[in-house]
């Protein structure tokens, strides 16, 4: 099948397979005599199990290794536990990071009187933040315990 048609049977588009392909996350296909790539159904399968642990938010590094073990009918199941305990772990980093966040804007947001006056802690809490990441709801002189300074992050773990 061509480049389309492989594209809509794996849910890929073609422009991501040709990245997959050009990183070597597959591996580079036939070609007709005209130029045209030919993909079989071992590499839709292998596009869909890819695409499958895209939507889980695996990084590419991380595809490669599951795709790897998936080739290799001699892995040991825990190499593959491994990593998706590993992903999980930066998930609910991830989930606790955006939790803060909403709750610094509900917080903001809830002490802006949303009126014709100038004045707005969402405004001055982003100003007073300087651009340093995550924030956590710490007092100004002018809008007391709205401001903001930077939160406490947790290590980084691996790549995402």
């Amino acid at each position: 099948m061509n480049i389309g048609q492989a594209a809509e049977a794996s849910g890929v588009s073609a422009k991501m397979i040709r990245y997959y392909e050009s990183i070597g996350l597959i591996p580079k296909t036939v070609r007709t005599e005209a130029g045209y790539r030919v993909y079989s159904d071992n590499d839709v399968n292998t596009l869909g199990f890819i695409r499958q642990a895209r939507d889980l938010g695996f990084s590419v590094e991380q595809i490669a290794e599951l795709v790897a073990l998936w080739r290799d009918r001699h892995r040991a199941s825990t190499d593959v536990k491994r990593i998706a305990l590993e992903h999980v772990e930066i998930l609910e980093r991830k989930t606790r990071e955006l939790q803060e966040m909403a709750a610094t804007l509900k917080h903001l947001a809830d002490h802006c009187h949303g009126d014709g006056r100038p004045e707005c802690p969402i405004i001055e809490g982003l100003q007073s933040g300087h651009g340093t990441g995550p924030i956590d709801i710490h007092s100004t002189p002018q809008f007391g315990t709205v401001g903001l300074r930077p939160a406490r992050r947790a290590p980084k773990r691996g790549r995402n």
